[in-house]
């Protein structure tokens, strides 16, 4: 592809020639073919910043352009430091990891029992998400929140599968605040956030917020404002910070020493979860365990209010890419992935020969059924439950700036006990993404992942 190439082309600007910048183009182009208003864009390389950039604007209405100190909102990469202070409060023994969490949150229904701290951290405790029981423009205590939590009936047994939950997060955060004496967000400024030099804090519209950034979504093609929410919805657990691109890079370059977290409380942070049966799920406490082409990765992404937001460390390459923007349809992960393939090229995955042509036929028929918002066939019991008529229906929606699919390109076949994993480049008009599902013993769909190129 022409953005990973290694030759520049030169331009012609007044008095002569210079040089043009290949993620420059890739960050402009991706703008501009998503209606992004700005991005926010930071790398950290061998323990220092090598790049930091603000491409487009912070606020559309008043023209003003985003730089290195324009504040976005954090989305879901705010699990990671919710985790932290999780991680700081069980070092100090205030806390215990299998902790039930009626131990600390109080009322907590008999479904509850069973839960653990760990539990919540890993996405693995089955709490329920109360959906449209929860109105997200009216302020609620932290008690109506635990209780309407409580009221939903759990989705599976603690510990028996992996599935995301901002509910989980929420309720974190609920006990950072009991064990910890005040609110989480007051803990984090002062254990974290005022320690490394980060301008982080939590959200609030009513404060004034130097260098704050508009959030906006893409609505039939037009752009618009963010939706309101109420202050009790923008101070959760789950992602609800103000940071730059710059503070993450602050952040990533402490994770490199022993504080604010030692090396075991992130060797435990980056372990994938272990659920009930022995099969594993590659997530740790916040943070993302999948690797790319073979090279570790611990990372996350975050959508909300109109900001995406992605931060993907490759450790062992020391290699962190950060990428911040004020569009709920930014492709935040797509930008990020090939500016790490920028700076490290054996990221790019090459295919491998089609050997198995059915396995083709059913990758393509799975993305027919994406694309129309449908379950594919023979799904598993566990794929049903994660593969809902409502999440098929967020995939068709993202889906439909695709464009055509053009071809399919096997990367990666292996087999583990009874699971065979298919790992496929599908390319379209518009976008490439990566796709990755696996076949029971039964012939059945377990899980489908479709993850930017």
């Amino acid at each position: 592809m022409r953005l990973f190439s290694l030759i520049f082309v030169p331009l012609f600007l007044g008095a002569g020639w210079v040089q043009a910048d290949p993620i420059d183009e890739l960050v402009q182009a991706e703008m501009k073919r998503t209606n992004t208003p700005g991005i926010s864009l930071a790398v950290v390389r061998d323990g220092r910043v090598v790049r930091e950039q603000g491409y487009g604007l912070a606020n559309v209405e008043h023209g003003v352009p985003v730089t290195a100190a324009t504040v976005f909102q954090s989305g879901s990469i705010g699990k990671q430091l919710t985790a932290a202070l999780v991680m700081l409060l069980v070092e100090e023994g205030k806390l215990k990891l299998d902790d039930p969490i009626s131990r600390h949150l109080p009322k907590s229904p008999k479904a509850w029992k069973n839960i653990t701290v760990r539990h919540l951290l890993t996405h693995t405790s089955g709490v329920g998400d109360p959906g449209k029981k929860v109105d997200l423009r009216k302020d609620y205590t932290d008690a109506q929140m635990i209780a309407i939590a409580a009221s939903m009936p759990l989705r599976f047994q603690p510990g028996e599968r992996w599935e995301y939950s901002n509910t989980g997060y929420h309720l974190l955060g609920y006990i950072c605040n009991r064990v910890g004496g005040k609110f989480y967000g007051d803990q984090l400024r002062e254990r974290i956030f005022g320690p490394l030099g980060m301008g982080a804090r939590v959200i609030s519209e009513r404060d004034i917020v130097p260098h704050r950034a508009a959030g906006y979504e893409v609505e039939n093609g037009e752009l618009k404002n963010q939706a309101w929410v109420s202050p009790t919805m923008n101070t959760t657990a789950d992602g609800s910070l103000y940071l730059t691109a710059h503070d993450l890079a602050l952040w990533d370059l402490a994770l490199y020493q022993d504080a604010p977290l030692n090396a075991r409380v992130k060797e435990s942070s980056w372990t994938p979860v272990t659920l009930k049966g022995g099969a594993t799920h590659p997530y740790g406490f916040g943070w993302d365990l999948a690797p790319l082409n073979g090279h570790r990765r611990i990372a996350h992404n975050g959508s909300w209010q109109g900001f995406r937001s992605v931060i993907s460390r490759f450790v062992d390459d020391r290699l962190s890419v950060i990428v911040l923007a004020n569009s709920s349809s930014a492709p935040v992960e797509k930008i990020g992935n090939a500016v790490a393939r920028h700076y490290l090229p054996a990221l790019v995955q090459q295919p491998i020969p089609d050997t198995e042509p059915e396995a083709t036929a059913r990758a393509r028929d799975i993305l027919a059924h994406f694309e129309r918002g449908v379950q594919p066939p023979r799904l598993s019991p566990r794929a049903r439950g994660v593969l809902t008529p409502e999440f098929m229906g967020w995939v068709a929606k993202d889906m439909q700036g695709f464009g055509k699919l053009v071809g399919l390109e096997p990367l990666e076949r292996k087999t583990r006990g009874e699971l065979r994993l298919y790992v496929y480049r599908t390319r379209f008009d518009n976008d490439t993404v990566t796709m990755r599902f696996v076949i029971n013993k039964a012939d059945e769909i377990e899980g489908v992942e479709l993850l930017p190129e």
